[in-house]
């Protein structure tokens, strides 16, 4: 007698050979929602495929593709002469692929949809004062004039004219003095650092990075498997002696040392000195983040790193993104010279580069002297803009916000020690207000709540209407109203930092 159970039928799962995808495929769509619905539970016995393929009027091959694809995911389970049964995954769940909460990145990168700047937006040049003109002149002239020897591949390491401006650009505003063999096109500065770390190390090696820092460069590392170390950010810069207690023989550090992020302040000379002898001990490089050094309103005065570095120690990284439009996503890296061939090879294999067209553009408008007259009006226009918002915020939040200045192009608002920052930052989101918390900038850093406003894209004239939307975002979340006296200005950091590292 034979006692087997008789195969289900399954005709709810019927394929359309009209629709525009293949029938393996929408078979795989329909058992994995039939699961998600509980439809089909842990344990239950699908059809044989030939059984199946003659329920659903199909070859027996597509539903063999579509159960192997199922049980590749660990939807369904194969076992020979015993059948095909449904995995004992929770109902809704996705095997092999656990979900993961998004790590969400800062406002206007480019996880984010193209759209316009917004109030206190970071990360923006004054995008309105930019001189569009001038940039689609110049490039009609390249897109006019292409030839057949820019239509072909270009070198690896990027258009050879661009990268000889930037090395004589750094060589006046930095004191870098480099070739232009030394320098590498990339798309901006995370895909510089992509770079720097596909060519430099191998998962698992060690890097110091600044605590609080960069959320996005942190991420960065991680899927090119660095084991990153959170190394504390006081008032003089990264606390050299506490990362070489917590890791002594990191491959690499990267710093920005002109305007620290998110604190603003620049890296003291004692602490540079005392890291490029570090480096040279551990043979270690360290990745110098030009973030924000041709607006450094900071008082100290830190402007030459680079010649201080004898043993070559240092890659010096740069983005046109703050400087021209983010939209670019253009960047350099300046490598030491005994790391160019390392370099030249890496660049080949990795899409590091940006549009030919704009590399070309880039390069006119540094030799044509357009950038350094466009940073000179930008340093007077962002002075302007930061002094109108630094005195609306005083005449609107008063002194229940302290406002503490910082070196670079945005303000940092220290909040009372009870307030929830991120929920504030997601409120003040939702109203319209391109603002970022600063609590969730340090790992095991505690710098207390804070609001981060950017000032380059908030005119001068529109600062009291743009700080009366910001009290209005403040006060309806909770934070308590402040009196009317004036808030105090700082240049330098206001809230104490409480770090749990080595002294």
């Amino acid at each position: 007698m034979d006692r087997r159970m008789p195969e289900p039928k399954l005709v709810s799962l019927r394929v359309d050979p009209q629709k525009n995808m293949p029938l393996h495929k929408q078979l795989c769509v329909r058992i994995k929602r039939a699961i998600a619905t509980g439809s089909l539970p842990p344990g239950t016995q699908l059809p044989s495929s030939r059984s199946l393929a003659s329920q659903l009027s199909v070859s027996r091959t597509t539903v063999e593709l579509a159960y192997s694809i199922l049980a590749s995911e660990g939807f369904v389970i194969r076992r020979g002469a015993a059948g095909t049964r449904i995995g004992s995954c929770p109902v809704g769940e996705t095997p092999r692929r656990p979900a993961r909460s998004p790590r969400p990145l800062l406002p206007g990168l480019a996880s984010e949809a193209a759209r316009a700047p917004r109030l206190f937006q970071m990360g923006l040049p004054a995008l309105d004062a930019f001189p569009r003109k001038l940039w689609s002149r110049l490039a009609a002239s390249h897109a006019r004039s292409l030839s057949f020897s820019k239509m072909v591949y270009q070198g690896a390491s990027g258009y050879a004219p661009l990268r000889q401006a930037i090395a004589n650009r750094l060589t006046i505003s930095r004191g870098i003095s480099s070739s232009e063999t030394q320098v590498f096109i990339t798309a901006g500065f995370l895909g510089a650092l992509t770079l720097i770390a596909r060519t430099l190390l191998a998962p698992g090696d060690k890097m110091w990075v600044e605590d609080p820092g960069f959320p996005p460069a942190r991420h960065a590392l991680e899927l090119a498997g660095v084991d990153l170390i959170p190394v504390p950010v006081d008032r003089d810069g990264i606390h050299v002696s506490a990362g070489i207690a917590l890791a002594p023989a990191a491959r690499l550090a990267l710093v920005t040392p002109a305007a620290q992020f998110p604190l603003g302040i620049a890296l003291s000379a004692d602490r540079w000195s005392q890291l490029v002898s570090w480096a040279t001990a551990a043979k270690a490089w360290i990745v110098n983040d030009d973030y924000d050094g041709d607006f450094n309103h900071s008082d100290r005065s830190l402007s030459v790193l680079k010649p201080h570095d004898r043993a070559d120690r240092v890659l010096h990284v740069g983005s046109f993104s703050n400087l021209l439009f983010p939209g670019l996503r253009l960047g350099y890296l300046v490598a030491p010279i005994s790391l160019t061939d390392e370099f030249e090879r890496a660049s080949a294999l990795l899409p590091t580069q940006q549009s030919l067209l704009d590399q070309m553009v880039v390069s006119d408008f540094i030799t044509q002297g357009h950038l350094g007259r466009h940073l000179a009006r930008m340093r007077r226009l962002y002075s302007e803009r930061k002094l109108a918002l630094v005195e609306a915020l005083k005449d609107v939040l008063g002194d229940s916000i302290h406002v503490a200045e910082t070196g670079g192009t945005h303000l940092v608002l220290h909040l009372p020690a009870d307030t929830d920052d991120v929920a504030l930052a997601n409120r003040a989101r939702a109203l319209g207000l391109a603002i970022n918390a600063l609590s969730p900038m340090g790992i095991r850093i505690r710098t207390g709540p804070g609001l981060l406003l950017g000032f380059t894209n908030v005119p001068a004239d529109t600062a009291q209407e743009a700080t009366q939307r910001l009290k209005r975002a403040l006060f309806t979340s909770g934070v308590r109203r402040p009196p009317q006296a004036h808030a105090t200005v700082s240049n330098r950091i206001a809230a104490p930092i409480s770090s749990p590292y080595p002294a």
